[in-house]
């Protein structure tokens, strides 16, 4: 058979790539995102409860109402914006689903979106699958903010959407409410969607404030905001994501999902919408995590690298410019084989594979784990 790749440029990714590194050189691994402490055990009793008590079908599509309501609930206290949990809310099979099924709903072939690099891995693909053109646009070192210059002058007839990423991964970069006000006057002059990858909202550091494009009158007829559970209460592995967005656009992004996965896992979303019934564990989850960074930048003091501010997310950059001039995909490697300790290289985030010696840690881990990353890298 003559088959032709639909994504000929995409192989592995650099997460799975780096994770089989980890592990076959037993190397203590910050590269993939994930947690490697227990999860709160009142979410797991929570689902083994609602699978004894027979919550084991299909949930309705768009999401069972009682854990729609929980997040309208949440939302409203989060971004003071009321939001009909009935056509507002749309739960998928983790955040990646809900970009897709959003992108898939909207981009049509010859559309452009415009990313921002160093970007999360599935934006452009995602795009591609659906014949649209990404439009890639660097962020500017070192603080990697958006260069509204820039975009205005890379748009055209063509350009249909905006994809934003705040808290920013890999960066640790957060969008300002200025950043959010350019953002609304360039998606309204020119009748653009944007599409607001929202993942990391609770995890911002420093006082500062998580800008969502929910907050925004300007943004909220056109934007479609994309979240995860599995980031907020450590359970990656569950795949409980969700969108929201106004009626119009919401339509739309059922009509995709409802072909990709239909509905999502039932026990865990009555498992969820009890859990939310409070909201004061979700709500303090950036003192957790502030304190995570803390502990892990107090650990690698002394060390070669130069740390790069970090406002958000749970990935802390380093630059190791000033001790090597290998790729940052051969510093990663060598890093991973000869010090057993696995990190991301920042170029793979990049359409045109930008190489500013950076490398991605995460530091969502163990005190345990992140003092024995630190003894590592004191040592470079």
């Amino acid at each position: 058979m003559n088959i032709q790749s639909r994504l000929p440029d995409f192989n592995t990714s650099i997460f799975t790539i780096m994770s089989k590194m980890a592990l076959e050189h037993n190397a203590i691994n910050l590269s993939q995102g994930f947690p490697d402490y227990p999860i709160d055990p009142t979410i797991v009793e929570l689902v083994h409860k609602a699978m004894v008590d027979g919550h084991n079908q299909y949930a309705p599509m768009p999401g069972l109402p009682i854990f729609k309501k929980r997040i309208a609930d949440l939302v409203h206290k989060s971004f003071q914006r009321e939001c009909d949990p009935d056509n507002e809310i749309v739960i998928t099979s983790g955040a990646t689903e809900a970009i897709y099924a959003t992108i898939s709903a909207f981009i049509q072939t010859g559309d452009e979106v415009i990313i921002f690099d160093p970007s999360y891995d599935s934006y452009d693909p995602v795009v591609r699958l659906n014949g649209g053109v990404p439009v890639h646009i660097n962020l500017n070192p070192p603080d990697f903010s958006i260069p509204w210059e820039e975009v205005r002058a890379k748009i055209g007839k063509r350009t249909k959407a905006i994809m934003v990423n705040t808290p920013h991964n890999p960066c640790g970069s957060v969008l300002s409410d200025e950043d959010m006000k350019q953002l609304s006057a360039i998606a309204n002059e020119f009748d653009l969607l944007v599409f607001s990858d929202e993942v990391y909202e609770r995890i911002i550091f420093d006082g500062r404030t998580h800008n969502s494009v929910l907050k925004y009158p300007g943004l909220k007829e056109r934007s479609v905001a994309v979240f995860s559970f599995g980031k907020t209460f450590h359970t990656t592995g569950w795949k409980i994501g969700y969108s929201v967005a106004v009626p119009r656009l919401t339509d739309e992004i059922r009509k995709t999902h409802q072909f990709i996965t239909f509905s999502v896992n039932t026990p865990i979303q009555v498992a969820l919408a009890e859990y939310l019934s409070d909201h004061s564990a979700i709500l303090t989850l950036s003192k957790f995590f502030q304190a995570k960074r803390d502990f892990f930048l107090e650990q690698i003091k002394g060390c070669s690298f130069k740390l790069l501010p970090c406002h958000g997310s749970y990935f802390q950059l380093m630059s190791y410019e000033s001790s090597s001039r290998e790729s940052d995909v051969k510093m990663a490697e060598r890093l991973t084989k000869d010090f057993k300790l696995a990190s991301i290289p920042v170029s793979v985030f990049y359409k045109d594979q930008s190489d500013h010696k950076l490398l991605r840690f995460c530091f969502a881990k163990m005190e345990e784990t992140l003092e024995r990353a630190g003894v590592i890298l004191r040592k470079l």
